[in-house]
């Protein structure tokens, strides 16, 4: 008897004897377009889908498209809501058929569990869980911190003890200054006892002497009162304060006591069924330690399914659904590649032994690219930097602007990268070949004397021009990936000027007036900028062959002949 899988229009599917089906397995609605099955993996941190990823996350829309409930949430239609990202996970059955799993990153409609998408690794959520009912104790704890807090006898211990060091202080300012005045009065009555005989001066001297003890004496009294006083009230006001601090401190303890229960409890596996908790995969990662959220991504709860079931991960690909999240840029309906902080250190464990694409920023067709130069005098030289070329040395052995120009100029004791562009971005870099020019180009930039000007072609339509002030800051979690963030990021200018569309695209003119990372990549695609990426943006858009981005001219003084120098170089697209 067949047996029918539950998935997105399920057929039905006879599996080997003695295997069982996995429950989230779902079968493609139409034979696969495509009968080459991948070579390899997909290398998860920047891929183009493989063409049976595509089809799989196809139907996956579809079937988001038929939940209206879903749409309202995600904002699909109304940007109310929040997105989420989704993935897909193409696998190779025990019977050699072609089906694939899919999850989302997360929650969906407050649950861990749908049909149709692969359960967590770990589920925090059940009623007679640990985590259930840590969150009673900490709900309890809240609820005794929050009645403390709210007490009128603590703010009236507390109002009582502001009330009066402000008391204090006034009594004692204007004591100390009635004693100042009298001491000053008494310097004065000495001068005028010069010209008194003798047992007379002698008489008033000790008068004043005698003022001045008490005086003393007075504001050593007030000082003593006001302390005994404000010790009381602020004995009053810490009997509260200190409980709800040790309250506090018991709930943060407990809290991470639960955490760390929850990484032991989230284990991955690899092909090998080698299992490993969230605390041993993060040892060996800086900081040591999972960050929130770690584990709950589409991937590694597509990969864990596979290995579960016995399934062969074939091609991976996830995608994101509905509104932009604050500050992020994620496109509706456009796939990305795996974040770094949370899934990098987890998926190294569970592609272990797996053949994965190769990264397509290690080309090594790439690996002694050629340095055109566009100007040069005997202190500093503009080179137009290739697309893929790192301006700087980076972690690995990768060749750089300032390798190459060392290699280039071996004479020279050392080379200056005045500036830099990120790694996609081709066009005009200066260097500076003594210590001297480095530090007046660097002032020109830190100034902002030096004018840019980049030329981009955009994947969409946009007219006129403006300015877009968006603040940027690292995404902890994914770098070097930046994020809009009005409260802790740094200001970022930017001024644009459109100048031609054609076929769905548009070439427009950057002006940057700060240069923050990914700056002008940012401004373009983020929602609030100009809502369009630069073509073949693999972080914020979509990739392509290259990153159709380019810095094509550079005004500046001359370091040494203060001479005004204005370099142009054409982009090549």
């Amino acid at each position: 008897m067949q047996k029918v899988v539950p998935g997105l229009n399920s057929v039905p599917y006879s599996p080997p004897n003695g295997v069982k089906t996995p429950a989230c397995l779902i079968r493609f609605q139409s034979e696969p377009g495509i009968r080459a099955l991948p070579v390899r993996f997909t290398f998860p941190f920047l891929y183009e889908p493989h063409p049976l990823g595509l089809q799989a996350a196809a139907e996956l829309q579809a079937y988001l498209n038929e939940q209206a409930e879903w749409k309202q949430q995600l904002g699909v239609d109304n940007n109310a809501g929040a997105g989420k990202m989704f993935g897909v996970l193409v696998v190779q059955c025990a019977d050699q058929s072609i089906a694939y799993l899919a999850a989302f990153s997360g929650k969906l409609a407050g649950s861990n569990h749908h049909p149709h998408f692969v359960p967590p690794v770990f589920d925090i959520l059940p009623e007679n869980g640990f985590y259930r009912q840590a969150e009673n104790e900490l709900n309890a704890l809240n609820r005794e911190i929050e009645n403390l807090e709210m007490h009128p006898d603590y703010h009236i211990a507390q109002e009582a003890w502001l009330q009066a060091q402000k008391e204090a202080q006034h009594a004692i300012t204007q004591e100390k200054s009635r004693v100042k005045q009298a001491k000053a009065m008494r310097h004065h009555a000495r001068e005028r006892l010069r010209h008194l005989p003798e047992p007379e001066k002698k008489e008033q001297e000790a008068l004043l002497e005698k003022q001045s003890i008490r005086d003393h004496f007075l504001l050593k009294d007030l000082k003593k009162h006001w302390k005994t006083r404000l010790e009381m009230l602020e004995s009053q006001f810490q009997a509260f304060d200190r409980r709800i601090q040790a309250l506090r401190s018991l709930r943060a303890q407990r809290s991470a006591d639960v955490q760390q229960r929850i990484f032991d409890h989230y284990t991955f596996l690899n092909q090998y069924g080698t299992p490993k908790s969230l605390n041993a995969i993060f040892k060996d990662f800086p900081p040591g330690i999972p960050p929130a959220g770690a584990g709950e991504c589409a991937a590694p709860k597509l990969l864990q399914y596979a290995f579960l079931h016995h399934l062969k991960p074939l091609a991976l690909a996830e995608f994101w659904w509905g509104a932009s999240p604050p500050g992020e840029i994620r496109k509706h309906g456009n796939f990305y590649p795996a974040c770094r902080g949370k899934c990098l250190p987890i998926l190294s464990h569970m592609l272990e032994g797996i053949e994965t694409d190769p990264n397509p920023l290690l080309n090594p067709a790439q690996a002694m690219p050629s340095l055109e130069i566009l100007y040069e005098d005997e202190f500093l030289v503009a080179v137009n930097k290739a697309p893929g070329l790192l301006s700087v040395p980076g972690k690995k052995t990768e060749p750089s602007v300032y390798s190459l120009l060392r290699t280039q100029y071996p004479e020279l004791d050392e080379i200056w990268i005045v500036h830099r562009l990120d790694q996609a971005t081709s066009g005009i870099l200066l260097a500076a070949k003594d210590a001297s020019s480095y530090k007046n180009l660097q002032a020109q930039f830190a100034e902002r004397r030096v004018q840019k000007r980049y030329l981009a072609l955009l994947d969409g339509i946009v007219a006129g021009s403006g300015r877009i002030d968006l603040p940027l800051r690292v995404d902890l979690n994914d770098r070097p990936r930046q994020m809009v963030c009005f409260e802790y990021g740094k200001p970022a200018r930017t001024h644009w000027k459109a100048l031609r569309s054609d076929n769905g695209r548009t070439r427009v003119h950057f002006f940057p007036l700060t240069g923050r990372t990914h700056q002008l990549r940012v401004h373009a695609a983020h929602p609030q900028g100009l809502n369009c990426p630069i073509a073949g943006d693999s972080i914020y858009g979509n990739p392509a062959e290259r990153l159709f981005l380019h810095a094509e001219h550079i005004l500046f003084q001359h370091p040494h002949s203060g001479i005004k120098m204005e370099l142009l170089c054409r982009a090549p697209f």
